[in-house]
């Protein structure tokens, strides 16, 4: 299986990449995860929002590979637990399908791409900077992947 992570926003600070990748080199290879970056669209004071939001779920689903189950990064999604998040990675194996996870942009997903997604899913309540969830979705799946093989990475 392979995870796509497709996400809006590029030219990230050096922490987020040497983060983001520090866990995405530990995945095996029966679990690849693949980061997709999407160029956002220049904002400015007077930016049409809507329409941004708009344009960058056109790009974010046109990148999404074909037969790819997609979960939708969402703050009105569920929360997984950890443990849940193995779970589901589990189903995801077993399906036959690839995932792609949509990360949009500052002001979230387009009606599209939530329309498109079989699963929302919401890291937290709390509200995480842009960059930083990269960061956190790259870890969570290591650590997802570890309860699955016992590793003990992974301590409660």
């Amino acid at each position: 299986m392979n995870i796509h992570l497709l996400s809006i926003g590029n030219k990230m600070p050096a922490w987020v990449n040497q983060g983001c990748q520090d866990y995405l080199k530990r995945m095996p290879k029966e679990c690849q995860v693949k980061l997709i970056e999407i160029n956002p669209i220049k904002r400015t004071k007077n930016s049409d929002i809507k329409r941004i939001i708009k344009e960058e779920g056109q790009r974010l689903l046109s990148a999404i590979p074909k037969n790819n189950q997609v979960v939708a990064l969402d703050v009105k999604g569920k929360a997984w637990s950890t443990p849940q998040l193995a779970e589901k990675m589990v189903t995801w194996m077993t399906s036959g399908q690839d995932i792609s996870l949509l990360v949009g942009g500052a002001e979230g997903l387009s009606d599209a791409c939530l329309n498109v997604a079989s699963q929302h899913w919401s890291l937290s309540a709390l509200t995480f900077p842009h960059p930083l969830v990269r960061v956190i979705l790259a870890e969570q799946l290591y650590r997802g992947w570890t309860i699955l093989k016992g590793h003990p990475y992974h301590r409660v």
